[in-house]
């Protein structure tokens, strides 16, 4: 590990042979990546603010810095053949200046920036035709109280928002007060009846593919997924439909890497684009055991040029999030682990975290079984038997 700052070279290391993989983030998405990583040799350097970042032990180079700062994330990022994210919250002038100077950076620059300000994302998909929610783009309270017509609604943070933070819902000119008073996004309320997401693919060579749909379930307080659900209760036609939305957001972007792609299905049958992560993502964890080709093996294809892998089902699967209890703040400990192995297609991914709090991603849980069904009796039995605990 090494504290990494501004004006601070990283040293000259040549591994012949191997690609330099460097990824901005050592969270669990980056912890994921790199051990899909290591089947295709490549060395990774990652930077990340939090020096216990469950990245640290598993890479091979590990540097204490703000992926924010621009000056850091230039410097890293000259050390690398390749640059990549698993957070989208960096410095993009840092990736840009990268990128003309020869740094192969997926996802570029231009698509970070976008991605990372919810009023140029609905931007985006109303330019190039893109089903979505209709919006307005407010700049402060005062243009929050002039728009109280468009409501129900919900108010999104142009930037910074994460896991349900920076959102809010606005139901009548009353909860005008639980506003927010910066820049955002007002999103007209959706009557929908299902969430659904696609994680999909596109490699520098123009090569797309996507995962088969899946269903998500929302934790009732903590707005981020509770449960998956692989494949999705969704008509044929529908789930072509979303893929064909996710195919076209993705080339849209002409952007290379993987990207997953939110969706609502409404009550009439629509489809509409919710919000887009230009990384691995939630919604695609149970590829690692459910899929052929995992969303992480796939990314790295992907920004690799490399041909994309199948991305076929081999088992019905329901994944869990593994969430801090309540009460609980301090060095983690885990409870239930031999209870929930014994019950046959139930397959632990903890993160390496040290700490844990009330909701924080502490692993994830896959359950396969030959039918969805199957697999959802089994996450049932499991579902409770499991805390993470300090």
């Amino acid at each position: 590990m090494r504290n990494f700052g501004k004006n601070i070279t990283l040293s000259d290391h040549t591994m012949k042979g191997e690609v330099k993989l460097g990824i901005l983030g050592g969270g669990q998405l980056g912890r994921m990546l790199i051990q899909a990583g290591l089947d295709f040799n490549i060395y990774t350097l990652v930077l990340d603010p939090d020096e216990n970042a469950p990245c640290k032990d598993v890479c091979n180079e590990f540097y204490v810095g703000s992926f924010r700062d621009f000056d850091t994330v230039y410097e890293f990022g000259k050390n690398c053949d390749i640059l990549t994210i698993e957070i989208e919250h960096v410095n993009a002038d840092a990736l840009e200046k990268l990128e003309q100077e020869g740094v192969k950076v997926y996802p570029d620059a231009k698509t970070v920036r976008t991605i990372q300000d919810k009023g140029l994302q609905k931007e985006f998909y109303k330019k190039h035709s893109i089903p979505t929610a209709d919006f307005r783009i407010l700049k402060d309270a005062e243009e929050l109280a002039a728009n109280t017509d468009f409501l129900p609604a919900f108010q999104k943070l142009r930037r910074e928002g994460y896991d349900g933070r920076g959102v809010t819902r606005l139901q009548s000119d009353s909860d005008i007060s639980k506003g927010f008073t910066e820049p955002s996004v007002l999103e007209k309320l959706v009557d929908f009846e299902k969430e659904i997401s696609v994680i999909v693919a596109r490699n520098a060579s123009g090569q797309v593919m996507a995962f088969p749909v899946v269903e998500l379930s929302f934790h009732p307080e903590h707005n981020l997924v509770d449960l998956l659900f692989a494949p999705a209760n969704v008509a044929y036609k529908l789930q072509r439909h979303a893929i064909e939305i996710a195919t076209r957001v993705i080339e849209s972007f002409n952007m290379v890497g993987i990207l997953a792609v939110e969706m609502f299905l409404t009550r009439d049958g629509q489809i509409l684009v919710n919000e887009v992560a230009p990384r691995p993502h939630n919604s695609g964890h149970h590829t690692i055991k459910a899929n052929y080709t995992s969303q992480y093996e796939q990314h790295l294809r992907a920004i690799l040029d490399l041909p994309l892998g199948s991305t076929e089902i081999q088992s019905a699967a329901v994944m869990l999030n593994l969430l801090g209890e309540p009460g609980y703040d301090g060095e983690a400990k885990y409870e239930g682990l031999q209870e929930a192995l014994a019950v046959p297609g139930v397959y632990i991914h903890l993160y390496g975290k040290k700490y844990t709090r009330p909701a924080r991603k502490m692993g994830h849980i896959t359950v396969l079984g030959q039918s969805i069904e199957e697999a959802q009796q089994r996450a049932e039995q499991i579902r409770n038997v499991i805390k993470v605990k300090a």
